[in-house]
């Protein structure tokens, strides 16, 4: 598919892109039993010490790959605690949803890093971890965010 954009009379096209996140884990046959098992995401694809999973209608992808060598692949250390300066969103439909994703999350192994709660602004959502400590806020979502 080509997008067109048009910016002060220029025109440019580029080809939509699939938006592809990875995730360095330290025990990745952990991490994908927590996402493909406990979440029930389905696996897209796996080569060695990497794998894919499918996210909503197929537009993005999460990766997981070991954390050691997802550094060197960037270039960078591996040491690192604490907060990482990133959170994902998985955005869902109904309250309903935000509670059962938290509760099969922490099934699953994750910890709950904050319960479902009301947000100042109206909406609702709560925060887990997975088992490398990686945040997912779960928010309620209307439109084409929505799962």
């Amino acid at each position: 598919m080509t997008v067109t954009e048009r910016t002060n009379s220029t025109e440019r096209r580029h080809e939509a892109a699939r938006q592809h996140f990875t995730l360095g884990v330290g025990d990745l046959d952990r991490a994908k039993r927590f996402y493909a098992e406990g979440l029930g995401w389905p696996i897209l694809q796996e080569q060695g010490p990497w794998v894919c999973f499918a996210l909503g209608d197929g537009s993005s992808a999460l990766g997981l790959y070991p954390a050691d060598a997802l550094a060197a692949d960037a270039g960078v250390a591996a040491e690192g605690k604490g907060f990482r300066g990133i959170t994902l969103s998985h955005v869902v439909g109904s309250e309903a949803r935000v509670d059962a994703l938290l509760a099969e999350a922490e099934r699953a192994g994750g910890t709950i890093a904050k319960p479902a709660q009301r947000a100042a602004w109206g909406g609702y959502f709560g925060y887990f971890a997975d088992p490398d400590g990686h945040l997912w806020k779960v928010v309620v979502g209307t439109g084409f965010l929505a799962e």
